[in-house]
């Protein structure tokens, strides 16, 4: 079957791969639709794993149940793409993202289980979630990222009336935003360099006004537009000049949520971190619960996730989907890929 793989530096290419077969267990999955993640785009800035397979944000059809009595084929299902172990303390609390197992064999993260940048896949079949019905492909495959927002927004532990600044217009910068609205704050802002996302979060509802990061002006703008500085701030970038806007703009005695992130040493300035009295609240992914809530979310019409699809493609063009969301000036925010197409 036809897969889109990468071959290096910003380059992928289509070859094919063997078909999953079934072990009994995992649940076999045709394809529907799958999301390009903000990670996703760090692998393939980087060129490797060469012939990794990417795609952990998607929505399929089962052909094959494994060992889940509970499904049929033809469900639709979505599924967490992680791999944690089920056995230690961490997971026994459902903090499935602390476990030291769970990105070993995550979907579309590690080269013996390719994601959804392929036609059928295999997955673990106590991830997977039947999709509920009435709920479009496209907004279950915006499950996984939206839960990643809502994640950052628990640990943020927003109050009703805070003022919050999100520093990145991506995917998961708006969903912080969209989350931070709901949780109460009376002032989400947001920067950004790519003025067309800026002034897309703010016609897409979930930020109250933008502005732009490289502006010399914009710490002190926002220090005195907020009375000395916010109360939370969501960090979805992960570089240096992020970070260190993020330790500047929030107030003495606030939250830093570090969402973004960097392979390489990020310099900062810790001492306004130290005279500040600052919370550095780092976030990975979510829990289970999270991921099960945006389900219910989206299946309640409590959130609308679509405003956010851009555009879906064929496996044909994920290379300029890519290219896209990595211009610097394209307002695409989510692409979503169809490998039926």
């Amino acid at each position: 079957m036809k897969a889109v793989v990468i071959k290096g530096v910003k380059e992928f290419e289509i070859k094919e791969i063997s078909e999953p077969v079934s072990d009994g267990k995992k649940v076999i999955i045709d394809v529907l639709k799958t999301g390009i993640c903000g990670s996703d785009i760090h692998y393939w800035v980087g060129g490797a794993p060469v012939g990794l397979v990417m795609g952990h944000e998607f929505v399929g059809r089962v052909v094959d149940c494994g060992d889940r009595s509970d499904l049929k084929v033809g469900d639709r299902v979505t599924a967490l793409p992680i791999s944690p172990c089920g056995k230690c303390e961490a997971c026994r609390n459902g903090d499935v993202q602390f476990c030291p197992h769970t990105w070993e064999e995550a979907v579309g993260l590690s080269l013996n289980n390719p994601g959804g940048l392929t036609k059928r896949i295999a997955v673990r079949s106590d991830m997977v979630i039947k999709v509920p019905d009435g709920v479009a492909d496209e907004e279950m495959a915006m499950v996984e990222p939206m839960a990643v927002g809502l994640h950052a927004a628990h640990l943020g532990r927003i109050a009703v009336g805070d003022d919050v600044l999100i520093i990145g217009g991506g995917i998961i910068g708006l969903a912080s935003a969209m989350f931070a609205k709901k949780e109460g704050a009376q002032y989400v802002a947001l920067t950004e360099t790519n003025e067309a996302r800026g002034e897309k979060s703010v016609s897409l509802g979930v930020a109250d006004e933008w502005f732009n990061a490289t502006s010399e002006e914009i710490v002190p703008k926002l220090m005195e537009k907020t009375g000395g500085g916010f109360d939370v701030v969501i960090e979805c970038v992960g570089n240096s000049a992020a970070v260190n806007s993020a330790l500047s703009m929030v107030k003495p005695g606030g939250i830093v949520v570090l969402v973004g992130v960097s392979n390489e040493a990020v310099p900062t300035y810790t001492v306004m971190a130290v005279m500040k009295e600052l919370v550095l609240q780092g976030a990975i992914a979510y829990t289970y619960n999270e991921f099960n809530s945006v389900i219910n979310l989206i299946a309640n019409k409590k959130i609308d996730v679509m405003k956010f699809v851009d555009d879906i493609v064929p496996l044909e063009d994920v290379q300029n989907a890519y290219e896209r969301l990595t211009s610097g000036t394209d307002s695409a925010i989510k692409i979503l890929v169809d490998p039926t197409k």
